[in-house]
């Protein structure tokens, strides 16, 4: 197996790959031990039946730019494969602000097809080329050199097989015309808001149990200080301090060093240095922060009327509506959106795009009393009222 360590030759590489229709892409990749991703290792396969059209890319080595790569992922002749693509896009984001043009992801594809949701890689080689994926290489060390035999092997199985499975579901698609379905759901993938955390808005993934504004205004600052600090040093936020040494902190509030070294879960470096001088200048910042400048949580759904009996049937719909489709449910309304729909809400994604026509318009009937469910046998049927 051909592993690239230069500019030149994955520059010879891509531009023979450029010739072709598709070609398939992952990537390894560490991450405990930095706020970013460290690529370790690209994976790339064009067309065919065999390893010869495959190669390793290896970013890690002296000198080589991975620039004939973002030319190629700039190709729109060329579709690029990937599944599960979300961490491999950021990485590229993050590295050149690139996004692969056009982009296909079985993954997502796969959902759409019928295959269940979040369907795994090893599922679709099982179920699509009737072939084991070997996993003993999956938690190695990426970075580590050289790369053992067992790991390029395991490797180059993420793209090889990839080809069977994507040429498998490109054609579902043209068969189902649900290829528009894919590409509504791709769009989120290759939007830079999706890779791009603003550390005024970390306080929002942090879970509490109040919602008192000073108490959040002091969480917004604490979060928002632990993720430049780990963005700027590209260290895990949770090595700066976890989330529950941020809540802790914000109720204990303390104003001094002394204070602060008797805040139980905070990490030992964090009682000392620019860490600790953060964290008393956020919790100051949070204290002083004015009533109208202090983050409010969305209350929106907390006053909505939900009509239990209505959610019920709607639950009943979308099992009906997703059967007959082959969608896994959960890639159309999670129960929160059904229960919000019937109270009242439209402003969800049910009620968009293709789920629109799947299911959001008999939804919308159900609710204004246009329609009926029936059961006939083991089916459940939509009559008209």
């Amino acid at each position: 197996m051909k592993t690239i360590t230069t500019t030149a030759d994955l520059a010879a590489y891509c531009t023979e790959a450029a010739g072709h229709d598709y070609v398939t892409v992952d990537t390894e990749f560490l991450r405990e031990r930095t706020y970013y991703s460290k690529l370790c290792l690209v994976q790339l396969a064009m067309p065919g039946t065999d390893d010869s059209g495959a190669v390793l890319v290896d970013p890690l080595a002296d000198g080589i730019s991975l620039e004939p790569l973002y030319d190629l992922f700039r190709d729109t002749s060329v579709v690029k494969v990937f599944h599960a693509a979300r961490q491999d896009l950021e990485i590229f984001f993050v590295d050149a602000k690139v996004f692969p043009e056009p982009l296909f992801d079985t993954q997502v594809a796969a959902m759409v097809c019928g295959f269940g949701e979040q369907v795994g890689y090893e599922t679709l080689v099982r179920k699509i080329v009737r072939e084991g994926v070997d996993k003993t290489s999956r938690f190695t060390d990426w970075s580590r050199r050289p790369l053992s035999d067992a790991q390029k092997t395991y490797a180059l199985a993420d793209v090889t097989h990839l080809r069977q499975v994507y040429e498998f579901l490109a054609a579902e698609l043209e068969k189902s015309g649900r290829g528009r379905w894919v590409a509504e759901e791709l769009e989120v993938l290759t939007n830079p808001d999706t890779y791009i955390t603003a550390p005024r808005n970390a306080w929002k993934r942090v879970k509490t149990r109040t919602s008192s504004g000073k108490f959040l205004a002091i969480v917004r600052e604490l979060a928002a200080f632990r993720e430049e600090y780990a963005q700027t040093r590209n260290i895990p936020r949770n090595r700066v301090y976890k989330d529950d040494a941020l809540v802790e902190l914000a109720s204990l509030k303390p104003s001094t060093m002394e204070e602060l070294s008797r805040a139980r879960l905070l990490l030992r470096d964090a009682r000392k240095g620019d860490i600790a001088e953060g964290i008393l200048r956020g919790i100051k910042v949070g204290v002083a922060c004015k009533p109208g400048d202090m983050p409010q949580p969305d209350r929106s759904r907390e006053k909505l009327q939900v009509n239990p009996a209505l959610a019920d049937l709607l639950r009943v719909l979308l099992k009906a509506k997703t059967e007959s489709a082959g969608v896994a449910a959960k890639l159309i309304a999670p129960a929160a959106d059904l229960d919000g729909i019937a109270a009242g809400l439209r402003d969800v994604p049910a009620m968009k795009g293709w789920r629109l026509e799947v299911f959001g318009n008999d939804a919308l009937r159900l609710c204004e009393g246009k329609i009926a469910l029936t059961a006939m046998g083991s089916d459940v049927k939509v009559v008209e009222v």
